[in-house]
């Protein structure tokens, strides 16, 4: 299952049924599970544990040092979880030990060609990333989040679970569940309805949801405000919580 071409260091830890294409190089300290597909020309270094039924298309860079120039060398890591697809040319650096040292990803991800995931990112599992998506270090992403073509995050940037970016979209600020946004900087455009019928939310939950957006946003109210009549509602309604939660981490501001 190995090609005759690929450089596999012997030390790396590679299951018995791992696909590893033509001219690849996995490095020492690389870990892949069972059932892996590694397409050709594909780079994988550092300390980097990649999980089960993962597709890794031709030309990605996976475990590389990360673009960060307070980097010495520290051996900091890239763990990656099960079923996620990594399409051409993605590139995906390990972490720094300015931060957890750890750069996560989840599973069941789709990300798509030419997307970066720079060091010490926290990605959760069913986001989409579509091409050229990019992020800078120590942004966190929430499940079910969809990053449209293009779309740049600053760093330590949070993304909350289901929301949505349009193509081109650049956020400076953190993205509250549930919202959609687009523009260069983001502003908002209500909440990801269709996103959230198809993941079995119910009528009532999306109207709660709904109802707390106009309390965000058109209101007229401060954010603390807002936050604060939306921690109450969430106390019975627990669609709500996830927003709630989000809004109560200090960061970089949200989108507003």
């Amino acid at each position: 299952m190995i090609h005759a071409t690929a450089l596999v260091h012997p030390n790396a830890r590679i299951a018995d049924d791992v696909d590893i294409g033509p001219y690849c190089i996995i490095d020492e300290y690389v870990e892949i599970g069972a059932g892996t597909r590694v397409g050709p020309h594909v780079v994988i270094k550092g300390h980097t544990r990649i999980g089960r039924d993962n597709q890794i298309f031709q030309f990605c860079s996976l475990g590389e040092i990360p673009q960060d120039k307070k980097y010495a060398g520290e051996p900091t890591r890239l763990e990656i979880g099960d079923g996620n697809t990594f399409r051409e040319f993605c590139t995906v650096n390990v972490g720094t030990a300015q931060d957890v040292g750890v750069t996560r990803i989840g599973d069941d991800n789709w990300i798509m060609a030419y997307v970066h995931i720079a060091h010490d990112c926290q990605i959760g599992c069913h986001a989409i990333f579509a091409n050229n998506a990019t992020l800078a270090g120590h942004v966190t992403i929430g499940d079910h989040a969809i990053l449209g073509g293009f779309t740049g995050v600053h760093q330590f940037c949070r993304v909350g679970i289901h929301s949505f970016c349009g193509v081109g979209t650049v956020l400076v600020q953190d993205l509250p569940p549930f919202v959609t946004c687009d523009g260069n900087k983001a502003k908002p455009h209500g909440i990801n309805s269709e996103g959230l019928k198809r993941r079995g939310y119910s009528a009532e939950g999306i109207a709660a949801i709904k109802r707390a957006y106009k309390t965000l946003y058109r209101s007229g109210l401060t954010l603390e405000e807002a936050r604060s009549q939306i921690d109450e509602i969430a106390r019975d309604v627990a669609e709500l919580r996830p927003l709630s939660e989000f809004l109560a981490q200090p960061g970089r501001g949200i989108v507003r």
